[in-house]
């Protein structure tokens, strides 16, 4: 079987705040293979966007990563990497997608300058090689005239438009992996559909894989094919998205599937999870989700272990069983 692509093992991300040490992401792995689309679950507070940070070692201060954190790819030490280096591995091998593109682009250089300086940049290209690759990479995600387009600044497109442009930025120079952080949930139903399934056709072509970062549970049932969900800087359960959707075995795997909506169902009101996601400055002792879990019982004190359920499927619970 040939090496992951990506290998995350024991990643701790700390903020130091003055209310004390925030740890954001609290000693997460996980692995992702060439081709592979992830999807990474949860809600806002838990630690997905961290998480994507800091493989690309883009937290800053007061944001740490703690030293016993590795991150792999491409068999390459991410962590040790020489900043040199790791900005030859950013947007070239591995390249992030944002929730808001208007925060990602300058509103002062038009959109194809934008693109075209990834070309520049790591492929040493000309000015007029790389505003040629821009031009070429608007119209392979769909950019309507891209020619014209290209000369436009970010305020004078859509949204939908805005995130075409970041995705050709993103994609410009065929990275072995894409991040998108929410990339879709600014958008509307109609151009998010458009932007999965572009994303979804140019991975196919580009055998590239893809972590799907979202809160959507419907964008992981059509889109992934393995899930991790992640509550309050942990994984708590990963499986095949198949297995998570047909047996889930966390109680909070099991809370956001019930609050998600489902065409045809008959209920006065959405299933909702009580409370919210504590403070990354202040974890509760014991299983993280207890206060809020309607299972919880004496031993949810206690730190859960990691159950593994088969091959693939593992879950973060004292309930989970083989």
């Amino acid at each position: 079987m040939t090496a992951p692509l990506l290998e995350v093992e024991h990643l701790r991300t700390t903020f130091r705040t003055p209310h004390g040490d925030a740890r954001a992401v609290d000693d997460i792995s996980f692995t992702m293979r060439a081709g592979e689309t992830v999807g990474l679950v949860g809600e806002s507070g838990c630690g997905k966007s961290v998480t994507a940070l800091s493989i690309l070692r883009l937290v800053r201060a007061p944001g740490v990563i703690d030293p016993g954190s590795r991150v792999a790819f491409e068999s390459r030490e991410l962590l040790t990497l020489a900043e040199a280096d790791m900005r030859r591995v950013r947007g070239a091998r591995i390249a992030m997608v944002f929730q808001e593109p208007m925060t990602s682009l300058n509103p002062v250089l038009r959109v194809g300058d934008q693109v075209a300086e990834v070309a520049r940049i790591h492929d040493g290209a000309s000015a007029r090689e790389a505003w040629t690759r821009a031009v070429a990479m608007l119209e392979q995600v769909g950019l309507p005239d891209p020619p014209a387009s290209a000369r436009r600044f970010p305020h004078e497109l859509s949204g939908g438009m805005r995130q075409r442009v970041m995705l050709a930025t993103a994609l410009l120079m065929r990275p072995a992996l894409l991040i998108a952080d929410e990339a879709t949930t600014a958008l509307d139903v109609t151009v998010q559909a458009q932007i999965l399934e572009l994303i979804a056709r140019l991975q196919r072509e580009m055998g590239m894989a893809v972590l799907l970062i979202t809160h959507d549970l419907g964008i992981i049932a059509q889109h992934a094919q393995r899930v991790l969900v992640m509550y309050a800087g942990r994984i708590v359960e990963e499986a095949p998205v198949r297995a998570m959707f047909a047996s889930p075995r966390h109680p909070y795997t099991q809370g956001l599937l019930a609050a998600a909506p489902r065409l045809g169902a008959r209920r006065d009101r959405l299933a909702v999870i009580p409370g919210a996601v504590p403070s990354a400055a202040a974890w509760p002792a014991g299983c993280r989700f207890r206060e809020r879990c309607p299972l919880a019982f004496e031993k949810c004190a206690t730190e859960p272990p990691l159950v593994r359920i088969s091959d693939s499927h593992l879950a973060r619970c004292h309930l989970a069983k083989a």
